[in-house]
């Protein structure tokens, strides 16, 4: 929804409703903030990248620029 309709359609209202209005706008601007902090802090679950990380077969080998320090 454009601003300049929400804020026309805001205008309109009684005070009292602008009141409950801007209530509800704060609390969905508290609700969103608790949301990031949460997911900001979720710890991943053990295990749940299994199958998505895979090395090479020779991923321990020698590099072939380090010959001649062997």
């Amino acid at each position: 929804m454009a601003s300049q309709s929400l804020y026309t359609k805001l205008e309109s209202l009684p005070p009292a409703l602008k009141e409950e209005a801007k209530n509800f706008i704060e609390f969905l601007v508290e609700k969103s903030k608790k949301k990031k902090a949460e997911s900001m802090t979720k710890k991943p679950a053990f295990g749940s990248l299994r199958g998505k990380i895979h090395l090479s077969e020779d991923f321990d080998a020698p590099l072939d620029e380090f010959k001649d320090y062997m």
